[in-house]
C-alpha cells in the first residue's frame, strides 16, 4: 500500500508538532531537529560530530519526552565493558536460576557520549543492536522494541586516547551533523532559562511510542520513482569512482538515503520522494561512508567536496511519471 496526499498531510502536521516540542528545549536547531527526527521515523541511527555542552543530552531527553519514552546515557571511557553496554546474566541463588539485567542500551532514544574513547571491543557491542534492534547475550536474543534511536557523539577537537570508528560501524549510522552553537539572539533566551537545569522535564509528550512505530511504518511506503532510483544509484557508484576516494557510498548507504528520503518527503506534505530529497539529504546521510584518498585529502579534498562534486556532474530526472 502506498502512502495516500491525505496521509502525507496527516504527517506533516504531527512531524511539525514533534519539531516544534522538542525546539523548546533545544532552541534555533529545527534543521538538525527534523533530520534526527526523521532518523529516528526511518529507524536508522546518528552521530553527532560537536563540541561539548552543545546540547546532545538535551536532544536525547527532549526526543524522549516528545515520544513518551525513555532515556539514556552512557559515558564512553576506556574502561567501559561491553557488558556495561548490553546488560549482564547473574546467577539468582534464591530462585536457582540465572536472570538478564538490561543495560543501558534498552531505552528509546540512548545517548552514547564520546563513542570514540570507548575500546573497539565495547564500540562493537552497539553492532548487533544498532542494525537489528535486538541485542544477544549468551545466546539469548533480547529486543530493544521501538522506536530505538541510537545519538552517538564524537568531539572534534580532542582526538588524544581515542579509538577511530571503523568503516563498518561508520556505515551503520543513518546520518552524521552536528547541533553547533546558537546565534546571539538564541544564546540570549537560552541563558535567560538558564536556572532550568532540565527544560525536557517540562516538554509535554505529544505522541505515543506505539504511534511513532506507526509513523515508521507510514513513512516506508511513501512512493520512489524508478528514475529517482535509478538517479540514487548513480550517485553512490560516482563516489566510488571518483578519484579522490578509496572508499565511496555502500549498497547499505543507498538503501540508507532511500530510507530516509521517504521520511523527509512525508515530513514535507508529500507522498514520493524527489530528486531534491536526495540532493538534501546526500551530505548527513553519505559523509562519514567515504573514505578519503590519503594524498586527496592532505590536498584539501573531503568528503563534502566529493558529493558536492557528485551531485554537480550527475544529471537528476527532471520529470516523474503519476504516483
Amino acid at each position: 500500500m502506498t502512502m495516500t496526499p491525505e496521509q502525507a498531510t496527516w504527517f506533516e502536521g504531527t512531524f511539525t508538532r514533534l519539531v516544534d516540542n522538542v525546539d523548546r528545549a533545544i532552541m534555533g536547531k529545527r534543521e538538525v531537529v527534523g533530520l534526527v527526527l526523521s532518523a529516528m521515523l526511518a529507524e536508522g541511527h546518528v552521530l553527532l560530530e560537536d563540541a561539548p555542552g552543545t546540547g546532545k543530552t538535551s536532544l536525547a531527553k527532549a526526543l524522549a519526552a516528545t515520544v513518551q519514552g525513555t532515556s539514556a546515557r552512557i559515558q564512553f571511557t576506556p574502561d567501559l565493558l561491553p557488558s556495561d553496554v548490553t546488560g549482564v546474566t547473574i546467577y539468582d541463588q534464591a530462585n536457582h536460576r540465572f536472570e538478564f539485567h538490561k543495560g543501558p542500551v534498552f531505552a528509546s532514544i540512548v545517548l552514547a557520549d564520546e563513542i570514540n574513547r570507548a575500546s573497539p571491543k565495547t564500540q562493537s557491542a552497539l553492532l548487533e543492536v544498532m542494525e537489528e534492534s535486538r541485542v544477544t547475550v549468551d545466546g539469548v536474543t533480547h529486543e530493544a522494541g521501538r522506536p530505538f534511536l541510537v545519538i552517538a557523539t564524537q568531539n572534534p577537537i580532542e582526538q588524544a586516547g581515542t579509538y577511530k570508528l571503523p568503516e563498518a560501524q561508520l556505515d551503520r549510522f543513518l546520518i552524521k551533523t552536528s547541533i553547533g552553537y546558537p546565534d546571539l539572539e538564541i544564546a540570549e533566551r537560552i541563558l535567560g532559562g538558564a536556572a532550568d537545569r532540565n527544560p525536557s522535564s517540562h516538554l509535554p509528550a505529544i505522541i505515543t511510542t506505539g504511534a511513532v512505530a506507526d509513523m515508521a511504518d507510514l513513512a516506508a511506503t511513501a512512493h520512489v520513482e524508478p528514475a529517482v532510483l535509478r538517479y540514487t544509484a548513480q550517485l553512490a557508484e560516482a563516489t566510488r569512482t571518483d578519484p579522490a576516494t578509496r572508499l565511496g557510498v555502500s549498497v547499505r548507504g543507498s538503501i540508507a538515503i532511500i530510507r530516509l528520503a521517504r521520511v523527509w518527503a512525508a515530513s514535507q506534505g508529500r507522498h514520493f520522494v524527489t530528486p531534491d530529497d536526495i540532493k538534501t539529504l546526500a551530505a548527513p546521510a553519505w559523509t562519514h561512508r567515504i573514505v578519503m584518498d590519503p594524498e586527496a585529502e592532505f590536498s584539501g579534498t573531503t568528503a563534502a567536496t566529493v558529493i558536492a562534486r557528485t551531485l554537480e556532474t550527475v544529471a537528476a530526472p527532471q520529470a516523474r511519471s503519476a504516483a
